[in-house]
C-alpha cells in the first residue's frame, strides 16, 4: 500500500490514476491516523515553501511525516515541491524545512546561469544519472527525460546525496536520495511513460 500525503498541494488523483493501472493499492493521507496501513510514501507538491511547511504543521501531518520517515524508515518520494521541502529552507521562504538530506533550495534567477534562459524552468528535459543501474531509474529514457515546472532547485550539502543532474542554464540537481528519503524535481504523474515507470520502480524499491 502506497499512502499519498494529501495536504491541498499536488494532483494526487494522477498518481491514484497511475497506480490503479499498475494494479497497486493506494490510500489518501489526510491526518495522522491514516498512516498505519502505508509501507510507502509519497508527498506531492505545488505551490510556496512556507505555505506547504504551515499547511502540514496545521493538519498535523509534519510531526507524523518525520515519525515514519526517520523513526520507522518508510520509504518516501517527494515530488517537485515535495522534495523541497524535505531540505534544511529555501530561497523562497523563511521557515525550515524538514531537513531529512541536508541543502538548501535556491532560486535560478540568483543562481548566475551559464546562458541565458527563462523561467520557470518549464517543459522536457533530459537527466544524467549519477549513479548508474540505480533501481529507480529502471527503463527510464534518460535523453527524453521528465516534465519539470519549477523555479527553485535543490543544492545538497552532500553530492553523495545527487542522483541526478539536469541542465538549463546551469547544471542542477533534478533528483535525490539518501536511504529511504527519495526526491525529484520533476514530475512523474506529468511524464507519460517515463512517469509511470519511475513509480512502478518507487513502488517496487527495496529500501
Amino acid at each position: 500500500m502506497i499512502g499519498i500525503v494529501d495536504y491541498g498541494s499536488g494532483n494526487i488523483n494522477a498518481f491514484i490514476n497511475i497506480y490503479k493501472k499498475l494494479n497497486i493499492d493506494t490510500l489518501i493521507l489526510n491526518n495522522p491516523n491514516s498512516f498505519k496501513k502505508v509501507k510507502k510514501l509519497i508527498l506531492p507538491g505545488v505551490g510556496s515553501y512556507d505555505n506547504v511547511i504551515t499547511t502540514l504543521k496545521n493538519k498535523n501531518l509534519f510531526d507524523i511525516l518525520n515519525k515514519y520517515i526517520i523513526d520507522k524508515r518508510v520509504p518516501v518520494l517527494g515530488v517537485c515541491l515535495g522534495m523541497q521541502i524535505m531540505s534544511n529552507n529555501s530561497d523562497e521562504g523563511k521557515l525550515n524545512g524538514f531537513g531529512w538530506i541536508k541543502g538548501k533550495v535556491k532560486s535560478f534567477e540568483k543562481s548566475k546561469p551559464i546562458s541565458k534562459v527563462f523561467y520557470p524552468h518549464m517543459g522536457w528535459n533530459s537527466i544524467e544519472l549519477e549513479y548508474d543501474n540505480h533501481p529507480l531509474f529502471l527503463n527510464i529514457d534518460k535523453k527524453q527525460g521528465f516534465y519539470f515546472i519549477h523555479n527553485f532547485f535543490y543544492e545538497c550539502d552532500n553530492i553523495k546525496n545527487v542522483l541526478t543532474y539536469t541542465k538549463y542554464g546551469i547544471k542542477f540537481t533534478s533528483s535525490i536520495f539518501h536511504e529511504n528519503i527519495f526526491g525529484v524535481q520533476y514530475h512523474p504523474e506529468k511524464s507519460h511513460l517515463n512517469g509511470i515507470n519511475l513509480l512502478k520502480n518507487f513502488a517496487n524499491l527495496k529500501c
